[in-house]
């Protein structure tokens, strides 16, 4: 295969601009917007469990008023992810509390985050694998 000069640069051409830095990569990193503070950790139910225990955490659980009835942690307060009011009870919440928070599986919780974030929560600690885990590994649960 041979390669013409105007080929070769039209190839260099397309792939620098290609690799051009976003428009948003100088932004100013002094200016944030919301979430920008909200700190988020990850638990297994071992440190979720060490967590309770200090009681320096509130539990949110993020399932449905079915799966809550079923079984959930102590002192928990539910806040159903898909309910449609489920950003304004957020909104209820004090941001600078630290929260616990978890769905059945995580998949819901996971989602939930980046509502926190918007918010302006300053501590979440999300249940790695949820409600399920908490009960594979034998924690305590109120019915």
């Amino acid at each position: 295969m041979t390669w013409t000069w105007a080929g070769l640069l039209a190839a260099l051409g397309f792939t620098v601009t290609g690799c051009q830095p976003s428009a948003t990569a100088g932004a100013d990193p002094a200016a944030k917007g919301p979430g920008t503070d909200t700190v988020i950790r990850h638990a297994d139910p071992a440190a979720a469990q060490k967590l309770l225990a200090d009681g320096r955490v509130t539990v949110l659980d993020l399932r449905t008023p079915q799966e809550f009835a079923g079984g959930h942690l102590k002192d928990a307060k539910l806040v159903d992810f898909n309910a449609p009011d489920f950003k304004a009870k957020l909104g209820e919440l004090d941001r600078t509390q630290p929260y616990l928070l978890h769905c059945a599986s995580g998949r819901r919780s996971t989602k939930a985050l980046e509502a926190f974030k918007a918010l302006g929560f300053k501590e979440i600690i999300h249940l790695d694998g949820g409600f399920n885990a908490w009960k594979a590994e034998g924690k305590p649960v109120v019915r």
